[in-house]
């Protein structure tokens, strides 16, 4: 049996007994007589300045918070005990023994197990807090459709190019919507526009008035006479 005195939570110091290691370097701890219940359990991290709840794996956190009495070390003496006390209905073909079932051994990067921070500082710097490499991918998870969800990006595609036809000398502002278009065009090629849209607006207001008269015309020549 391993005694540590260990500074944490909101006691001086806390002596308890080490119960298991995990592959991040924390310790586990356990005291029933000397705390309440609730407190009786804590981890004294492996790196202190870079830590948080979500640093404990999933095997421990289920001891952490009394969900179980057994450390993820002794799980499998715990089955094999828990077994004994099965007595089988039925004859069976599954694969397993018990309900636990086949299970990975899942190996985080840098043992960090909230993905969420898996992720780059900027764009090509990576992440030096958690040591992530620049240019590595994003480890968290994004909804399809997200702008940062890979499998949603599209390729950039033009549908016209403002400049066609020029110079390949002159640089061309080609866009890939209306919108883009808009925002690409001068101040001059805006009014031009404007002056065109407008002379065109005006054409077919004319039109419309001139075939409105034609109409009334030929109503008024029409009024009158008799069809035998």
């Amino acid at each position: 049996m391993v005694w540590r005195i260990n500074q944490n939570g909101d006691y001086p110091f806390k002596i308890g007994t080490l119960m298991g290691v995990d592959a991040a370097g924390n310790k586990y701890y356990e005291n029933r007589i000397d705390f309440p219940f609730g407190q009786h359990r804590w981890v004294e991290p492996a790196d202190i300045h870079n830590y948080d709840a979500s640093s404990i794996p999933p095997e421990w956190h289920g001891w952490m918070v009394s969900a179980n009495d057994t450390t993820p070390d002794t799980e499998e003496i715990y089955f094999q005990n828990a077994k004994q006390n099965i007595a089988p209905i039925c004859h069976s073909d599954a694969p397993f023994d018990n309900a636990v079932g086949h299970q990975e051994k899942l190996f985080n990067f840098h043992h960090l197990h909230n993905q969420t921070s898996v992720r780059s500082r900027g764009y090509n710097i990576g992440n030096p807090i958690v040591g992530l490499p620049p240019g590595a991918p994003d480890a968290y998870y994004t909804q399809p459709g997200s702008v940062y969800n890979t499998t949603s990006m599209k390729p950039l595609t033009f549908v016209g190019d403002l400049d066609q036809g020029k110079p390949d000398s002159v640089k061309h502002r080609k866009y890939k919507s209306d919108k883009w278009a808009e925002r690409l065009r001068t101040s001059e090629e805006k009014a031009a526009i404007a002056k065109q849209v407008a002379e065109e607006q005006a054409k077919i207001a004319a039109e419309a008035l001139n075939a409105s008269k034609r109409a009334r015309k030929m109503r008024n020549l029409g009024s009158g006479t008799m069809i035998a």
